[in-house]
């Protein structure tokens, strides 16, 4: 349900002398500029990124963020329905706002998102430390448009999604966690990167489990997405945002935990972690982590079936919310946001 996307490629030109130029600092603007141009807000242009309506290029300047080439805002301005079509590719909506588009009830549109039916896109969190989810206009106007879909938006529930609702059941964190490692992976064009974006959907304590090598996992994180602001480090709106980004549910874990573990040994294949020449000075390894909680080593002990990724629609009697999301999380997102 994440759209159609377009693969990030640093564009390069060969000039009148016959040597090739590549995009360079002259040549792009910085993404805020860049929205501005396109007439976007800054979370509807990090949306259109995420989604690949606008590729973005490694900052040549040494900063480690992304730019935007002037011949890719040019072509942005050239689609057909500028910028009219662009802001609605991007438009996000609420709880209320998109039980409108469907034509449904605000409960009736939470039941389905709950459910894994609608995925959110992105969330934020309330003044009142509520966790209200956003979800693609788009994506409902697809939803609400498949036939298939009828009996899902009028008459009553099937009784065995209503139990399962009844006993907590909230898919909509780990989809939003799907949709994200997505995007992520879209972006990353570095098999390090790649590592970095499965791992940063995983506790510390997994990911030191996963990859023990301290120089490893300091080499990683020179490459962990930075990850999405919410309230200022270290607030309850901050906590909470961090919760819902980190992996949950016992199969999912172990879905994240195999991928890192191939992504890390494609990583290591193509550029092993750079440790200190005998003699000379490196810089300090991670410090130890802490070994996994009993709870967590019991949870891997036992033999897990074919991982199966993170989806609109994985087996509801597997996915639900663990312990650690009864408390405060379960009553947030319980809430009709």
């Amino acid at each position: 349900m994440s759209g159609n996307t377009i693969a990030h490629e640093t564009t390069t030109s060969a000039g009148q002398n016959g040597t090739t130029r590549g995009t360079t600092r002259d040549a792009s603007v910085a993404p805020r500029r860049a929205a501005r141009e396109l007439g976007l807000r800054h979370s509807e242009f990090d949306l259109a990124v995420h989604l690949g309506r606008i590729r973005t290029l490694p900052d040549d300047g040494g900063g480690g963020g992304r730019r935007v080439a002037r011949d890719e805002i040019e072509r942005t301005r050239a689609e057909k329905g500028f910028p009219d079509a662009l802001r609605d590719s991007v438009r996000s909506v609420g709880t209320t706002e998109g039980a409108a588009l469907m034509e449904v009830t605000r409960t009736r549109f939470t039941r389905l998102a709950r459910l894994g039916l609608l995925v959110p896109v992105t969330f934020y969190v309330n003044r009142y430390r509520a966790v209200v989810w956003l979800y693609l206009a788009n994506d409902l106007r697809r939803f609400a448009a498949d036939e298939r879909n009828a009996a899902l938006l009028k008459g009553r529930t099937p009784e065995g999604l209503r139990d399962q609702l009844t006993e907590g059941l909230d898919l909509r964190p780990r989809n939003w966690r799907g949709r994200r490692l997505g995007f992520l992976l879209r972006r990353a064009d570095d098999p390090w990167a790649r590592a970095a974006a499965v791992a940063s959907l995983l506790d510390p304590v997994e990911v030191s489990d996963v990859v023990k090598d301290p120089y490893e996992r300091s080499y990683l994180h020179r490459f962990r997405p930075v990850p999405p602001s919410h309230g200022s480090p270290g607030s309850p709106a901050a906590q909470l945002a961090e919760e819902i980004a980190t992996a949950a549910d016992p199969d999912e874990i172990h879905w994240l935990r195999t991928d890192l573990a191939g992504a890390m040994d494609t990583a290591r294949r193509r550029r092993p972690a750079p440790r200190p020449e005998p003699g000379g000075h490196a810089h300090q390894p991670a410090p130890a982590t802490p070994r996994p909680h009993e709870h967590r080593r019991a949870a891997h002990a036992v033999p897990h079936p074919s991982p199966t990724p993170p989806g609109p629609s994985p087996s509801p009697r597997e996915t639900e919310a663990p312990g650690r999301f009864r408390g405060l999380l379960g009553r947030l997102w319980r809430r009709d946001s």
